[in-house]
């Protein structure tokens, strides 16, 4: 009767990773799938369940990382993420001690700051998005050399 549930589980984990892609329930459906054996050899169902634990927490310490790295690999970053590396023209004067800043990136303004804390980015200048933090761009300059290759 056990193996009935541990193969129900692991169905139901692998369509629920199927609907989401998110990498959550795999690791739980491989688990689900040793417990199915350990039922199927008539292990109690308590160390069924200590097993069941015991490999979906392992999978997921263990695989999840090297996992994310190349399935999510190719993935298109949306949204703000997708700025970060981007180029943005500086429209208002970049001063963190007065708490002002604003560049331009993909027609939209935004609120932006120095990624240095001394640095002050005048009007116009053309800066690189290193990083977005709530609604605002942490910015720096771009390289004078950079530049000139660019122009």
């Amino acid at each position: 009767m056990e193996m009935i549930g541990w193969l129900a589980a692991f169905i139901i984990f692998i369509l629920i990773e199927g609907a989401t892609m998110a990498l959550t329930t795999i690791w739980f459906a491989g688990g689900a799938a040793v417990a199915f054996f350990a039922a199927a050899f008539h292990m109690p169902l308590k160390g069924q369940t200590v097993v069941f634990l015991i490999v979906s927490f392992v999978l997921l310490i263990f695989t999840r990382p090297f996992a994310l790295k190349y399935v999510n690999k190719g993935a298109v970053r949306t949204n703000s993420e997708g700025l970060v590396g981007k180029k943005a023209r500086v429209t208002v004067e970049i001063n963190n001690d007065l708490s002002v800043g604003a560049a331009v990136i993909n027609g939209q303004e935004w609120t932006a700051r120095a990624a240095k804390e001394d640095v002050v980015i005048p009007v116009g200048e053309i800066v690189t998005v290193r990083a977005i933090c709530g609604v605002k761009l942490i910015v720096e300059r771009i390289p004078v050399r950079e530049q000139e290759q660019q122009g």
